[in-house]
């Protein structure tokens, strides 16, 4: 008898540790059936022209596929790169790869970009000073604070010859250190993305990234210079590595590259001057 009952308790242990283990590989590895043919997805927005793109040029297209997308603002990059990581949305569009190889490294999760998307460059204003030739000895420059943004920031710089940066400077490491030849003595204030704006005619001079540059009501054709924008510097669309082949994921991508979508940023003078991936340039 009580060997009958070692075998029975034996027995409902087994079942309970069968099941756990199973509960805690379903929320470590890959995606479940259902979460992969989902068809309600929730995509992350910081302050910029990326979300009214996306609900005005990409949802319609996904809806006509059956998918359904929800829009979810934050203010801060960090915590919209989590919320992908962890689940509580799907994707993200704000970012850059460099940046976002930045956080992923940072927070030790695993975002990777999906697909390539219009990207409005970093622009370059005058604040106190309304053009280049203004330019003197000891002007204040704004720039973006974040490593790589900072980076982008001195290209321009670079680019109408103001500065130029060491040859080895690494743009998720920049600091105003990696500059070499400063002729002006300009004076480097490095602020936060959303300060750039309001705080333009407090400095001489202002290199703004591109989102900020429209949200802040900034226009492009305003700015004294602009950014020759490198892919690597181009917003993406970024999900959980696991989640690049299911269907919803496949479907935002296909979106992105497709002719009524190319067709919706040329009719929209609002998108002039971005820089456009290489899918729409051939449309």
């Amino acid at each position: 008898m009580r060997s009958s009952r070692r075998a029975v308790v034996t027995a409902a242990l087994s079942v309970i540790l069968a099941a756990t283990l199973s509960a805690c590989g379903l929320a470590q590895g890959a995606p479940s059936a259902d979460a992969s043919a989902k068809t309600s997805i929730k995509i992350g927005f910081n302050p910029g022209p990326y979300q009214d793109m996306f609900e005005g040029g990409i949802a319609p297209i996904l809806a006509k596929e059956g998918f359904q997308a929800e829009s979810v603002s934050f203010t801060d990059g960090i915590v919209v790169n989590v919320a992908v990581a962890n689940g509580e949305i799907d994707a993200n569009i704000m970012q850059h790869p460099v940046y976002m190889d930045a956080i992923n490294q940072q927070e030790n999760i695993h975002n990777a970009a999906l697909v390539q998307v219009p990207t409005p460059p970093m622009a370059l204003f005058g604040g106190k000073k309304s053009s280049l030739d203004a330019v003197a000895d000891g002007d204040t420059v704004a720039v973006p604070n974040a490593p790589s943004n900072m980076y982008r920031a001195f290209k321009v710089l670079e680019q109408v010859g103001w500065i130029t940066l060491k040859p080895d400077t690494q743009p998720a490491t920049t600091s105003p250190a990696d500059i070499a030849t400063n002729p002006h003595g300009i004076q480097i204030v490095a602020l936060e993305n959303a300060q750039q704006v309001p705080s333009l005619q407090d400095v001489a001079y202002s290199v703004i990234q591109g989102n900020f540059v429209v949200s802040g009501g900034l226009s492009l054709t305003a700015a004294l210079a602009l950014e020759n924008l490198a892919d690597k510097f181009s917003v993406v669309v970024a999900v959980d590595e696991k989640n690049l082949d299911t269907p919803w994921a496949k479907a935002i991508a296909a979106a992105y590259a497709s002719p009524e979508f190319a067709s919706y940023i040329s009719s929209h003078s609002e998108y002039d001057g971005y820089h456009l991936p290489a899918a729409l340039q051939q449309k």
